[in-house]
């Protein structure tokens, strides 16, 4: 349950990292409030899975996942330029976070 949890939490980390960054600076209400709710729950998702998972795993994984979907995204919309080596890195940086689960 804790790693489906963090995994769920992670997703959440680049909602609301997108989010904060289309509220230009907590000025549109929308993306601000998506930003809020958005990290309340990943971080209340995170601190469920540090209970039984260790912490550095927990938040390799959690960072990992959050940080590979935002650039992912960044790329799909077009705000974030493709390249061969950002997708192999980004590759590189999902095999990194799946074998921490299976080293665990």
């Amino acid at each position: 349950m804790a790693w489906l949890v963090l995994v769920v939490s992670g997703v959440l980390e680049a909602v609301w990292a997108v989010a904060l960054g289309r509220s230009e600076g907590f000025s549109r209400l929308v993306p601000s409030l998506v930003f809020g709710v958005g990290l309340a729950v990943s971080m209340a998702g995170l601190a469920f899975a540090m209970r039984t998972l260790p912490v550095g795993t927990a938040y390799a994984v959690w960072v990992g996942i959050g940080a590979s979907l935002t650039v992912v995204f960044g790329m799909v919309t077009g705000s974030e330029p493709v390249s061969l080596v950002k997708v192999l890195l980004i590759v590189g940086l999902v095999g990194c976070v799946v074998g921490l689960k299976l080293a665990h």
